[in-house]
Parts: structure tokens; sequence; C-alpha cells
């Protein structure tokens, strides 16, 4: 990885490959320069694990990634959990 980031659309991709996610949202919060995100992760694979445990999956599965930027802020949701989300 580069010093001047990561793209918005390659963080999609690796979270949707790696963590079989149903619904992704990645905002560049760096201005564009690709070294900070807040993302929102929907997964199956997140079902029956609390925040801790489901960051820890996320931080595993994007370790290159978080790795070689400033700051990443997460939210993650089983599809039931962002179903209901949407409907508040």
């Amino acid at each position: 990885m580069s010093t001047s980031g990561i793209a918005s659309s390659h963080m999609d991709t690796v979270i949707r490959e790696r963590l079989n996610a149903t619904h992704v949202r990645v905002d560049d919060i760096s201005g564009g320069c690709g070294q900070a995100f807040e993302v929102i992760i929907v997964s199956p694979l997140f079902a029956g694990k609390n925040v801790l445990m489901r960051h820890r999956l996320v931080n595993s599965a994007l370790k290159e990634e978080i790795a070689s930027i400033h700051a990443f802020t997460q939210k993650d949701y089983t599809p039931e959990e962002w179903q209901r989300k949407q409907q508040e």
C-alpha cells in the first residue's frame, strides 16, 4: 500500500469479499486522501457476536488496510439489525 492512502472503492471491495457483507457504506472522512474512513458493514457473520467480537472480526479481516491509514471507525450490523434500523 502506498502512503497516499486507500481508495474507498478498494475498502468496499475487500469488506464485501472478506466479511461476506450484504451492505457496505464507506465514507472517506479525510477529504479524499484515503487516510480516514467511517464504514457501515452489514454481514451475517456478525450474528451472535457482541460489539467487541464484531470489531475484532473486522479488524482482523482488514488488518493490512487499517495499518496503512490513520483512522477507521466502524458500525457493524447483522442483516436483521440493519433492516430494523432502516425502518426506524
